[in-house]
């Protein structure tokens, strides 16, 4: 069975890696978010993401194909926008299940945003199964697994 953890989790866990990630997620509005068809098939959406309160949510318009896809299987895949043509701060990609929150959890992570979000729509908290961050440094490329409850697994290229 796949041990999912918050971003709160991840952050306490290996607290370099989540601000790095952090940073990519923040330094750009929008990210590209992979999701999974009714026929199984990718599909590939811009989105934007806030860390709110120890959660990594995720808002979209109300019946939006993304949210859909979410709430029928909620299997995710989100990269971070690298920027223009530069690795400065480096890539970063988190993989999970995202779940789409109701009622009281509902209005609390709508309460946390500090700013007005379009209504009707689909609130999700995405929990991680893994977190990937790469990095460039002269002729190296480094990328670092995480992995719930594992330490970072680096590879040198």
């Amino acid at each position: 069975m796949t041990v999912m953890v918050t971003w709160k989790q991840f952050s306490e866990e290996v607290p370099t890696l989540a601000d790095a990630v952090q940073a990519r997620f923040t330094a750009h509005k929008h990210h590209v978010l992979a999701t999974l068809r009714k026929d199984g098939s990718p599909r590939v959406s811009g989105t934007e993401v806030e860390i709110l309160d120890g959660r990594l949510v995720l808002g979209s318009m109300f019946g939006a194909l993304k949210a859909k896809d979410l709430v029928r299987d909620g299997r995710y895949a989100l990269h971070s926008n690298p920027g223009e043509h530069t690795m400065e701060g480096g890539d970063a990609k988190i993989a999970g299940i995202a779940r789409e929150v109701t009622g009281d959890e509902f209005e609390a992570v709508l309460e946390s945003y500090t700013y007005e979000v379009p209504k009707p729509l689909h609130l999700f908290v995405l929990d991680i199964d893994e977190v990937v961050h790469t990095t460039v440094d002269g002729e190296h490329m480094y990328v670092d697994l995480w992995k719930p409850g594992k330490e970072i697994t680096r590879f040198t290229k």
